[in-house]
């Protein structure tokens, strides 16, 4: 555990200095347009620092990178639902065939 806590920091602490140090050196204000067709007057544009659209762009990645793996590994999940409803079914057939099996005069199960 001690290894790992180690590990995490060494690679945590530069990431975490880089990024303060970028969001620190891209103070400047710029205007993010949402109309392709008129620069001069947009119809949709937002005013926000560089670094709020950096982290923006990194967080939009994240959350498409975690819903990609979720879509792509559902079939697993589906095995191992299927499996889990298989493995109930063999264990409730196994008990009602040692109970029909069992002795009529046993009293354990």
């Amino acid at each position: 555990m001690t290894l790992r806590r180690i590990f995490n920091w060494a690679i945590g602490l530069p990431i975490a200095i880089v990024v303060i140090a970028f969001a620190v050196a891209n103070r400047q204000w710029i205007t993010v347009s949402f109309d392709p067709f008129s620069r001069e007057a947009p119809f949709a544009a937002i005013d926000m620092p560089l670094w709020v659209l950096f982290f923006c762009g990194v967080f939009f990645g994240l959350i498409a990178g975690w819903l990609a793996a979720w879509f792509a590994q559902g079939k697993w999940r589906r095995a191992a639902r299927e499996a889990r409803t298989e493995l109930l079914r063999a264990q409730d057939e196994k008990a009602r065939m040692k109970r029909e099996l069992a002795p009529p005069g046993d009293a354990n199960p």
